[in-house]
């Protein structure tokens, strides 16, 4: 069980994020900081940890299945110097994918420095160029921790060169530039400033976060209250919980409190409860001091970027700056044959709510409305960031369709502009070319080739690409590399629109009646193409089945069934020969689509299928467009 929480002085306190690119060993390194501080037995974390990394911190099921952390999470460790001093460190694990950096924005100013990790191998990548800069913008000071120095391949005094590089790009200031750095095993659970001198503890980062990471600055306790709203949370038994960093002043509960929102309106509250952070645990108390985290029930309605301040003086903080969106797809009431079978949450009114949910914690999200009331345009971070919010949809009993995703344009100095991402790709050398060749198909330019001597035979490439572009990309990258290759991305900017990018090469396989797949029909389909359902499934006239295997979309018929007679066939009949079907996960469909498609979501699964269902409306509509 977690140690009872003693008072604390601001000078004792630290309040630290963590960042880096996806799996770079973030959330185990925070694991193994609660598995170190002493305030856990091993067997209660060990019944915490769940999923497919066993991590602690990864407490959402989206995040347990795919091994990755998409919301921002704080906790808090207690330490004991050598002179015997207690500290409390409040630790932020924020996100390492580009699609999630809305939730690194929101949460960097709760902190007074950072660990950036950065992998012994690869280096810095993509994210971490993105979260080192919006660190700098906070003017937090970063201690580099290199990761998996046990490795084979591992080149860790490259890599630091490489961070060193990366800050000077950034136009980092001089004292930036002399960070202290570690080489740490997050899942062995040591760290060491000296490579040459082993460790098998993590008090050497403990102690290097008392010496580099300053204790809360600016804030005076005496002073009027104020704190910005930077997480939320929701209880079924208390509501919504603000979660934040007091700025100024004391917080009390019971007390009397002014929120200004984000339009300046002002209306007085009462603090029900006041939760600090112990661990992983919350903890009720009855005072917060300026400098320290704290969770808020009671206050609302509440939002992020709201200001809780005290009533004799309700001044507002600064706005939250988070980046725009830069891709948007439509969201649309399912309308296909198969609607209602599945879930339950189905009208345009339930969708709407749903939406205006979402937007409230999750920053980097704008819903508009559509071309028509069924119809909402939702604008995101990038392909992933949408796919959750979909996928937490469908498992919450919605059904729904969404149209292909598009990049949304910019006209900066007369210029209709597109965002432009860096994209960052390692191989073997014997895949280079079938890289190098599938990219330049797409209106991207080579910025760095390296080889990478350590791994023997990988290529480390790095490429400026029109985002448009990279819609499909990594389905078809794998392919071609047969799943050797590694990508990642992340906005670099906006750019004058590079000309037309590729689209799909292939066509569609369209059912032209409902009813259940046969293997007897797909055998007479064989070599058609490729199938994306197989026998047993329901289809309905206008599904796509699978992919053609020419340019232009086909209509099969996948019900048919075979002509029984009671006459025996002179010898054996052949056995039905079905191609292996091509699952396609909810981010491959959103990649897949043409813009007169649509994904089918539903609680059971996912579907594609044609806007207009009707062969007939497909060729008059195309007939119109000719004319």
């Amino acid at each position: 069980m977690p140690a009872l929480r003693t008072a604390i002085s601001v000078l004792n306190l630290r309040n630290v994020a963590i960042i880096a690119h996806v799996d770079h060993g973030k959330t185990t390194l925070v694991d193994q900081m609660l598995y170190q501080s002493g305030q856990y037995r091993e067997e209660d974390l060990t019944k915490l940890a769940g999923g497919q990394h066993g991590l602690i911190l990864d407490s959402n099921d989206l995040e347990r299945e795919r091994g990755i952390t998409i919301f921002s999470k704080n906790c808090s460790v207690r330490y004991a110097s050598d002179e015997g001093a207690e500290y409390r460190i409040n630790l932020i694990d924020t996100p390492g994918h580009a699609d999630f950096g809305g939730e690194v924005e929101r949460v960097l100013g709760m902190a007074s420095g950072t660990l950036l990790m950065v992998d012994a191998y690869e280096g810095p990548m993509p994210q971490t160029r993105f979260v080192l800069q919006k660190s700098l913008q906070h003017g937090l000071r970063p201690i580099v921790v290199v990761n998996k120095v046990d490795r084979p391949d591992a080149r860790p005094h490259e890599v630091v060169d490489e961070v060193f590089d990366l800050l000077v790009e950034l136009d980092a200031p001089d004292e930036v530039l002399e960070f202290p750095t570690l080489f740490a095993s997050a899942k062995e659970g040591w760290a060491t400033l000296d490579l040459d001198k082993p460790s098998d503890t993590l008090r050497p980062l403990f102690d290097t976060i008392l010496d580099y990471v300053p204790a809360p600055d600016g804030g005076l306790s005496e002073s009027p209250l104020q704190l910005q709203v930077t997480t939320l949370d929701y209880s079924d038994y208390v509501g919504r919980i603000a979660i934040g960093r007091i700025r100024e002043g004391t917080i009390r509960r019971r007390q009397t409190v002014t929120v200004v929102d984000r339009q300046g309106k002002a209306s007085n509250r009462q603090v029900a409860q006041l939760l600090a952070f112990e661990g992983i645990d919350r903890v009720e108390v009855d005072e917060v001091e300026a400098g320290d985290l704290c969770a808020i029930v009671g206050i609302e309605p509440i939002e992020i970027g709201d200001t809780v301040t005290d009533p004799s003086a309700p001044i507002a903080l600064p706005a939250v700056t988070i980046d725009e969106p830069t891709l948007h797809m439509t969201f649309r009431v399912n309308d296909g044959p198969f609607s209602g079978r599945d879930g339950n949450l189905l009208t345009s009114r339930q969708i709407s709510e749903r939406l205006q949910r979402e937007i409230r914690s999750n920053v980097a999200l704008q819903v508009r409305p559509g071309q028509t009331q069924e119809q909402f345009r939702v604008s995101g971070r990038g392909l992933m960031h949408l796919g959750i919010l979909i996928e937490n949809m469908r498992r919450e009993g919605f059904e729904l369709c969404v149209g292909k995703p598009q990049v949304i344009c910019r006209e900066i100095d007369g210029k209709n502009c597109e965002p432009i991402e860096q994209l960052v790709v390692d191989c073997p050398e014997s895949c280079q070319s079938a890289v190098m060749a599938l990219i330049g198909d797409r209106r991207a330019t080579v910025t760095k080739i390296s080889q990478r001597t350590s791994t023997g035979g990988f290529v480390h490439m790095e490429f400026t690409i029109p985002a448009r572009s990279l819609m499909g990309l990594r389905s078809r990258m794998l392919n071609a590399t047969k799943g050797e290759a590694i990508m990642h991305h992340t906005l670099l900017g906006y750019e004058p629109v590079r000309g037309e990018a590729p689209r799909r090469s292939a066509g569609v396989l369209i059912a032209n009646e409902p009813g259940s797949i046969t293997a007897y029909s797909l055998d007479a389909l064989y070599d058609r193409g490729e199938f994306f359902v197989r026998p047993g499934d329901h289809v309905y006239e206008g599904q796509i089945v699978g992919e053609h295997c020419r340019v232009g979309d086909l209509v099969v018929n996948v019900v048919k069934g075979k002509k029984l007679t009671n006459m025996r066939a002179s010898g054996k009949d052949d056995n039905s020969q079905v191609r292996p079907v091509r699952d396609m996960s909810l981010e491959a469909c959103l990649e897949y689509i043409e813009d007169d498609e649509l994904v089918e979501i539903t609680p059971s699964g996912v579907r594609l299928r044609k806007i207009m269902l009707s062969e007939a409306n497909r060729r008059r509509a195309a007939r119109q467009a000719k004319s």
